[in-house]
């Protein structure tokens, strides 16, 4: 049952959904971007506004958990509302968020506008895939979703490169104001290429969002400051432990309502009938998971102990954009070909190869060369991740469930990021109270580059070696995982 709009009726897709599917990546490779960019700038950000590393990641944080939340319910809204007209007022939120983050002067209120810019993602995240499913046949969709892949697997390796040439070059508020104009130029081609697509009529289950949003805060918040609070108590009866397990329990109620409501669930459970659905979903929250969480102790080292600028540091990430660049469309060929296991079992076993690899260079005198061959190790592992999950996970949706199906997959994909960041930082807490405990929670006095001592740089460099060991076994996970998939049908390949 559909309630169109008449400019609804009226419109027609393009004959080519090519020019509308560029014209949204490049919204889409601006908020992926900002998922990373803050990264490299965190030193800067931490001098700058005078907290702590700790602080400073609820940056990342926030915004992730801003991005992640809304994603369930906002992929049904483009089904409702078109997603053209729901994709324009995402980005209008978020380029209107990222001038006030580079106008703040405090890090509670950049905090602030990190969520507004999370929850103007959120709202256009889901509206690429969703027109991928609906514009794109079947047997063509690899092809789009491969440049999907590529944008969101390119998009989080850039971040950080990005990153630190505007830091050195401008300054940190920089990684904030270029996305003025590039969100202008994103709306004007989105406004002319973007068709208008059929709407569904849908209802919202606002108690599910409710339930998610408790659940995922109460897990992010209790792991990211564990550490700060020894993993006991907080405030009188309120301790690390107590909000973990309390979020484990809303998530809990959350599912069980899920499969209790009747009409229109936010998460429509059905489709995790489809096995390679639900392995593409569980993997997909692996890879984010790793991709957010390695890069903040490969920065912070390389800028500590290293005394590398923000520029060189992010220079060292180029390799692995460029090989992920280059091996993305090549990937993408065969996505709709070879079964996904196969493509999959590649990307995760060179992935953590990558930063097992990683985690043995981050010495005060490794050689740079070494660190340029791990990234582009890595690089070449993300390239079979990020299409072929997406395209198996989008392959048998109908239409009708596009825009729930694509939210469902977004939202479980930024489940990982935020899971990521906060474990991150629980990670190298842990580990600069094991090897440097002067620099545990340390203020804008800690462990900086310009006050880190050389007597310091090797256990420092020993905890961030010890801290990438935490996306490596991510991806192990993520491993593991695909060894499920199911060779799709002969009908849905090219072959």
């Amino acid at each position: 049952m559909t309630a169109s709009s008449p400019s609804d009726t009226t419109s027609v897709a393009p004959a080519s959904p090519w020019p509308a599917l560029w014209a949204m990546v490049i919204g889409f490779f601006m908020i992926l971007v900002d998922s990373t960019i803050v990264s490299v700038a965190t030193p800067a950000i931490r001098d700058a506004l005078d907290t702590d590393y700790n602080t400073v990641i609820w940056v990342t944080s926030a915004y992730l958990l801003a991005y992640a939340v809304p994603l369930l319910i906002t992929g049904r809204l483009g089904d409702r509302l078109g997603p053209k007209r729901v994709y324009l007022t995402g980005l209008t939120i978020f380029t209107f968020a990222s001038l006030w983050c580079a106008l703040t002067t405090t890090v509670e209120m950049l905090i602030v506008a990190r969520i507004f810019q999370g929850f103007g993602a959120s709202l256009m995240t889901p509206q690429t895939m969703s027109v991928i499913t609906r514009t794109f046949p079947p047997q063509s969709r690899g092809r789009a979703m491969a440049l999907w892949g590529a944008t969101a697997g390119v998009a989080t390796l850039v971040g950080p490169v990005l990153g630190g040439v505007l830091v050195d070059v401008a300054g940190w508020e920089w990684i904030f104001f270029v996305n003025v104009p590039v969100g202008m130029i994103g709306f004007v081609l989105a406004w002319r290429l973007v068709p208008q697509l059929e709407t569904h009529t849908h209802t919202f289950d606002w108690l599910g969002v409710g339930l998610s949003a408790v659940a995922m805060f109460l897990i992010v918040f209790g792991i990211q400051e564990g550490e700060r609070y020894d993993w006991g108590t907080i405030s009188g009866v309120i301790s690390v432990p107590l909000l973990i397990g309390a979020g484990l329990v809303v998530g809990a109620v959350f599912l069980w309502w899920q499969s209790r409501i009747r009409r229109e669930p936010l998460v429509p459970l059905r489709l995790f009938r489809d096995r390679n659905y639900s392995v593409s979903n569980a993997a997909i929250s692996t890879v984010s998971f790793s991709v957010t969480a390695m890069s903040f102790p490969f920065m912070l080292w390389a800028q500590s102990v290293r005394g590398w600028s923000p520029t060189e540091s992010g220079m060292l990430l180029i390799p692995m954009a460029v090989v992920t660049g280059v091996m993305a469309p090549v990937v993408g060929r065969f996505t709709d070909r070879v079964a996904p296991r196969f493509l999959t079992s590649i990307g995760f076993g060179a992935s953590s190869a990558g930063l097992v690899l990683m985690s043995r260079s981050l010495t005060p005198d490794s050689p740079v060369w070494v660190l340029l061959v791990v990234m582009a190790l890595i690089g070449f592992g993300n390239a079979f991740l990020w299409a072929p999950l997406a395209a198996t996970a989008t392959r048998n949706l109908p239409m009708s469930s596009a825009g729930a199906g694509s939210g469902v997959y977004n939202a479980t994909r930024q489940v990982g990021a935020v899971l990521g960041s906060a474990a991150i930082a629980a990670a190298i807490e842990s580990r600069l109270a094991t090897h440097l405990p002067q620099a545990a929670g340390a203020g804008s006095e800690g462990a900086g580059a310009a006050t880190l001592p050389p007597e310091a740089y090797e256990p420092f460099s020993t905890a961030m070696s010890e801290a990438v060991l935490v996306p490596a076994a991510a991806f192990l996970v993520g491993l593991l995982v695909v060894q499920l998939f199911t060779r799709p049908p002969a009908s849905s390949r090219s072959d």
